[in-house]
Order: structure tokens, then sequence, then C-alpha cells
């Protein structure tokens, strides 16, 4: 077997078209985007590269052909938060099942990164946002993957572990049928909230849309940066973020509390774009986008997505998170109708408030995932990521 770094066209097809030889007989498997996929590789397009640098392989056997492939990658202001050592990250693995196959491309990761002064590394991880193509799937075969979300085979844990690698931590993803009745705390919630004239939740309406970027970094940068790793979220980065919303947003699933007028609260969620995704095959060539026009005009999907929940520090614990979810639920209940079943975001075990909110709303997990840690140095005491206050 040998290793060789993803420079040429050819090699790029390689690293695109490995899983899909490998997962062609999964029912469950759905083709990620060819551009998605690139695009984390692509120096104009993620801004990661800014602050960092990768690198990725794939491996071959002595008849050329391609048996796995990985990336490393380092971003400088992830290295240091919250760790005791210098951390960097590998991920988009994927591999036959053969442990020295699979030890090859950890190999060939630690060593690139023992090189560039990392003294452990996270997987599988992004280079980029921890929203996309995050941890290692444990539990939940049985169901598709959400957009830009991991899907690999139950012995990819054994390679893993056996490698040295430990849980840092457990992603879990929820679920919940839409119109499933919600639990009578909620109303109580709900109620706390309704008896001051300062509070207001809606979902957003269309003469807003030219301020939700706006919302969306008010709300995030003081509910959710600087916490357990995650960084601030610039104007811009809000402003792109809701560009690339627009093709499927839908303003019935994106409400927001405020407070005197301004926003301190959201509860954001899309059309679970997979669902269309499934029918492209990968490619959003013009074929590919008379499918994701036809599926989109015809509603074939009947699934939403949550990607953001947060309340700001000095509105917690005043009933917020139930009030948001009793408007939604008015409205997608009683109202609108427009979806049957609701996955959220994974939510990490080391937030164990957001998951007493989502086990409140009636979310059972439907899929488990792992980020997992390797220390370089295996004298050195190993750390579970540290549990939100």
């Amino acid at each position: 077997m040998k290793i060789y770094e993803v420079t040429t066209p050819q090699q790029v097809r390689e690293f695109l078209m490995l899983p899909v030889k490998l997962y062609a007989n999964e029912k469950n498997w759905i083709r990620p985007l060819d551009k998605d996929i690139e695009s984390v590789f692509d120096e104009e397009k993620n801004k990661a590269f800014r602050h960092g640098e990768c690198i990725r392989w794939i491996l071959v056997n002595d008849k050329q052909e391609t048996i796995g492939r990985v990336a490393a990658f380092i971003n400088q202001k992830t290295v240091k938060k919250g760790n005791d050592q210098p951390t960097g990250g590998m991920g988009f693995f994927e591999c036959v099942n053969n442990k020295d196959a699979a030890f090859m491309l950890f190999n060939q990761c630690r060593h690139w990164l023992q090189g560039k002064g990392m003294e452990a590394m996270d997987g599988p991880v992004n280079f980029g946002s921890r929203d996309r193509w995050w941890g290692l799937l444990l539990e939940g075969f049985d169901r598709e993957p959400n957009y830009q979300c991991n899907y690999n085979f139950p012995y990819y844990k054994d390679f893993f572990e056996e490698y040295g690698f430990k849980v840092y931590f457990y992603q879990l993803t929820f679920y919940r049928a839409i119109h499933e009745p919600v639990i009578e705390r909620l109303r109580e919630k709900a109620a706390i909230t309704a008896a001051d004239p300062d509070y207001d939740f809606r979902y957003i309406g269309k003469e807003e849309l030219p301020k939700l970027p706006e919302y969306i970094h008010q709300v995030y940068n003081r509910a959710w940066a600087n916490r357990s790793e995650n960084p601030e979220l610039s104007i811009g980065q809000a402003r792109l973020l809701v560009q690339q919303m627009k093709p499927i947003l839908d303003r019935r699933l994106l409400y927001f509390g405020f407070y005197k007028g301004e926003p301190v609260s959201f509860f954001l969620s899309l059309p679970e774009i997979n669902q269309i995704f499934k029918y492209v095959n990968g490619k959003l060539n013009w074929i590919g986008k008379l499918k994701f026009l036809y599926h989109t005009v015809m509603k074939t999907n009947r699934k939403a997505f949550g990607i953001l929940f947060g309340v700001v520090p000095e509105h917690q614990g005043k009933g917020l998170d139930g009030a948001m979810i009793m408007n939604s639920r008015e409205v997608l209940q009683d109202q609108y109708k427009r979806y049957d079943e609701y996955e959220m975001n994974w939510i990490g075990d080391f937030n164990p408030k957001m998951i007493l909110v989502v086990e409140q709303v009636g979310g059972t997990v439907c899929k488990k995932h792992a980020t997992y840690r390797k220390l370089f140095d295996e004298t050195k005491p190993f750390k579970r990521a540290p549990i939100l206050g």
C-alpha cells in the first residue's frame, strides 16, 4: 500500500469517488455534493485557510486501486482554545475494512501534525465550521444523514478506538414528529414571558429579511461565541450564512425572541435539503439543478432540520425557550402543516442544559456521533470536553 498527497485532478476524482464505491450498497447513505467537499479544500472558498492549512491523501493498493482517503488540518484559532496541548484535526476519512490501511492513514495525519508542532488530533472533524462533517457515526445507521453530516460504516469505530483515539465528546441528534403534542411544562414557560409585554416572539417577517444577518450575529455571539471552542461570528460570516440559506429558506422556520425590540434568542431551522440532494447523485449540473428545482417546487421534502438554538445569558431561565417553541408549534402544527418530522443539529454531551431543553420538547436521540481525540503522548492524562456551565 502507498499513500499519495492529492495534487492532481485524477487524484481529486479518486478522493471523491472512493465513498461512492464503498457505499454502493448502503441504502441510507446519501452522496454529498462534490462541490461541497471540494470547497473545503479550496483556498478561495474556505475562509479557514486565512488562519490555517490542510492537506489530504489517498491510499492505494498494489493494483493501484484507491482503498482509503483522509485529510489533516490545523486551525490556528482553535489549536490551543480550551486545550491543554496544541491540537490539530483529521477528517474525511474513508477506508476499506482493513485495519492496516486505516492505521496507515491515521499515522500519515499524525506525522504531518507533529511536524507542525501539534501534540494531539481530533477526528473525524472538519476544516472549518463545526456544523459540517463533524464526528463519527456510532448509532443511527438506519436513518439517512442530514446535509453535510457524516455517515460511515460501523467498523470505523473499531479503527479509531484500537488506534488510541478516545471520545472527547458525544454528539446527539434529536428527533421528534412535528405533530406530536408538546409537554405542559413548555406552556408554563411560555406563560411566564407572555406576562411581560417587553417580550415578543415570532418567525421572521418578509420585510425583516435584510436584517436577518444582524439578528443572527447579535444573538449568536452573545449566546454561543467563546463557549466550548466556538469562535465569534463576524457580520460578514453571518451575511454569508444567510446568503447560503436563501435558496431553501422558509421564514416560518426562523424564530426569534425580542426584548424591547432587540433580538435575544433564536430557534432557527431549514428544510432538510439532503432530502432533495439525494436525487442528484452528488452533481449540481444542469440535470441536478432541474431535479433540485422540481423537488423544491413540488415540496416533496417533509423534513425540517434545526441548525441553531440559543438564548443570550441575561435572558436565560426566564422561559424564552418555551415561548419560542410554543410559538413555532402554533404555526407548524395548527397553521402551516408543511413538515412531518424534525431533526436538530447535533448537541454535544458537554451541553446538558440544551439537551434538557430538547428533551422537554419531546425530542429523542436518533443518531449518535463521537468526536475523538488522540494524544500523541499517551502518558499524559486524557480529559473529556468540559461541561458548559
